[in-house]
């Protein structure tokens, strides 16, 4: 299984990763750029349960090389791949915060190659090692909706949302599933790095029918690994809700 996205303990998925290996996956993580070496140390903190070395390969998503290079490693290391997990994303300081009519384009197309089109390219990396099929799982964040501050990230993540959708479609012959879990409001450093992320904690857990943990992944963590594992053999193109309700309960 094919991890992206682990920069420290706190990220959603280091939480997926730690749950698969416990479900006994084996995974290798990726990273990229300036947080290759967070991901490796935090890759040691998964090794305990590994039963050895998690390894770590680079996939930047602004090359288009490293798919390839992906690939191949995979296929040198595994011949095969059962899933993987997209947890990419990242828009400019400008994109975020409440400055979405002053963002240029030039920023936003980062926001959209990193956080969106991505999805597309670990599908080429991985759909090849997939001859009997496989799992596709991105985190996401409901894009149903207008987030204050969440401004082109939210763009981004409504075309993250199209494309899971069109490659369940072209993937699907070859028994490819493509879901995304949207996931209520967690701390994680990506979170952090929002302006007025706060906006959502003080509203969340008291909307959600369930309640609300902004500090526990967990439930997210279990429905990518179950989306992950065969348990969903019929399920693609879809987007599981894991907020705690907040998504199907007005104001």
């Amino acid at each position: 299984m094919v991890i992206t996205g682990v920069l420290t303990d706190a990220s959603l998925a280091f939480g997926v990763a730690e749950l698969a290996l416990a479900e006994g996956a084996e995974i290798v993580l990726t990273g990229a750029g300036r947080g290759l070496r967070l991901t490796e140390r935090t890759a040691r903190k998964l090794e305990a349960g590994s039963g050895g070395g998690v390894e770590v390969l680079e996939f930047d998503v602004t090359d288009p090389g490293h798919a390839a290079a992906l690939t191949e490693s995979l296929r040198h290391r595994w011949g095969r791949v059962d899933g993987a997990l997209h947890a990419i994303g990242f828009a400019p300081e400008s994109c975020l915060g409440g400055s979405f009519m002053e963002a240029a384009w030039d920023d936003v197309k980062v926001a959209l190659e990193i956080s969106t089109y991505s999805l597309k390219l670990l599908a080429d990396a991985v759909a090849p090692l997939m001859p009997s099929g496989g799992s596709i799982v991105g985190l996401d964040f409901d894009a149903t909706r207008a987030w204050p501050a969440y401004d082109w990230m939210g763009v981004a993540k409504a075309g993250l949302e199209a494309t899971c959708r069109y490659l369940a479609r072209y993937l699907g012959p070859r028994s490819i599933r493509v879901n995304l879990v949207a996931a209520g409001p967690v701390r994680t450093m990506a979170a952090r790095s929002i302006p007025g992320f706060s906006t959502f904690e003080d509203v969340w857990a008291e909307r959600a029918p369930l309640g609300w943990d902004v500090n526990d992944s967990s439930p997210v963590a279990r429905a990518a690994v179950a989306l992950l594992s065969d348990w969903f053999p019929a399920t693609t193109g879809s987007v599981v809700h894991v907020d705690g309700g907040y998504h199907a309960v007005g104001a």
